[in-house]
């Protein structure tokens, strides 16, 4: 995709898991991060919060989405999703090893970070995000800033 329009891509993308989300019942809550490289090209990470019970639903819906966004046949491997530490449930059934896995997945998309702010929040992994069109990253609405000024 290109650079000038993975922005409105993935507040399009957003849109329609709210909708979906909405349809059935739930609110959810994301951060998305965009990189670039060489070997993968422009690209959005996205972690979700995704109750158990929508996780087959919103696997199935996000496909035909992603065509939509992209007017492209999906390819396999585009969307690699799947629940932090590899299975549902994991969040109630064992919550320290959920909160590591968490941890890592969180890390892993804030990669891109400056060497401060990893620092500060432990990170470890650094490597450089690439060009980017637009913002590099961003939360849903309730999770945003107004939302924690808002809590605190």
């Amino acid at each position: 995709m290109p650079l000038n329009e993975m922005a409105g891509a993935t507040g399009r993308f957003t849109d329609l898991l709210s909708i979906a989300m909405a349809r059935h019942g739930s609110a959810t809550a994301w951060i998305w991060v965009h990189e670039n490289s060489d070997q993968k090209g422009g690209h959005c990470h996205l972690l979700v919060q995704v109750p158990a019970n929508l996780v087959a639903v919103l696997t199935k819906l996000q496909r035909g989405w992603l065509r939509r966004l992209t007017a492209n046949p999906y390819r396999k491997r585009v969307i690699h999703s799947k629940p932090i530490g590899g299975r549902l449930g994991l969040e109630v059934g064992n919550v320290e090893l959920h909160m590591v896995n968490l941890e890592a997945a969180v890390a892993y998309i804030l990669k891109g970070a400056c060497p401060q702010v990893a620092l500060h929040f432990g990170i470890l992994l650094l490597e450089p995000g690439g060009k980017i069109i637009g913002k590099r990253c961003g939360t849903s609405q309730n999770i945003g800033q107004k939302a924690r000024n808002a809590y605190y």
